[in-house]
């Protein structure tokens, strides 16, 4: 885990009113963060902000334009805000995207050479947006995978059960938070 960074992702205030499901999503997080303070490991958060009047949208990403029409993620609005019940701490990087993945209109990647990190631990909302399409893109940059499914939210559940139980087994090591801080523990 020398090399890993934890991604904790588009876990925003607006988000987390939209997604909350009331099952504890928040207090696992924390754990995991913590976990991860605690083992040494990088924290960095990742979140989307859009510039006000939205210059990066274009009218033909459907996804987007629907971001824009509900009135979400415009930089410095309330709403765009880290949720303080997992705000990052001073030494924590906070990367601002621009689309669906972490990677996207960031400089994620910059950051993550420049430290030397080749693996990554995956968190966040939704597990069928920000996890799945950042998970994709690290793929392609060859990084090392783990996803914390208890770590990761859906508004559909269903999603995220296929997605954490189906597909992201195929490229990365999914674990529930409680596994991956026994394997982080620092001995």
């Amino acid at each position: 885990m020398a090399n890993s960074a934890l991604l904790v992702m588009d876990v925003q205030r607006d988000v987390v009113a939209i997604a909350d499901d009331g099952s504890g999503y928040l207090s696992r997080l924390r754990r995991a963060i913590d976990g991860a303070r605690a083992a040494g490991i990088p924290v960095i958060y990742v979140v989307m902000g859009l510039r006000p009047g939205d210059p990066e949208v274009s009218p033909r990403n459907r996804v987007m334009a629907n971001v824009v029409r509900a009135g979400l993620f415009t930089e410095g609005a309330a709403g765009t805000e880290i949720h303080h019940d997992v705000a990052p701490q001073q030494g924590d990087v906070v990367v601002t995207k621009r689309r669906g993945s972490a990677f996207s209109g960031s400089d994620l990647d910059l950051v993550l050479r420049a430290r030397d990190i080749d693996s990554l631990v995956l968190t966040g909302i939704a597990t069928s947006a920000v996890v799945l399409s950042t998970l994709w893109h690290a793929i392609d940059l060859d990084f090392g995978l783990t996803v914390l499914a208890d770590a990761c939210l859906d508004t559909d559940p269903e999603v995220h059960r296929m997605l954490t139980e189906k597909l992201f087994p195929q490229w990365a090591d999914v674990v529930d938070v409680e596994d991956w801080l026994k394997a982080v523990a620092p001995r």
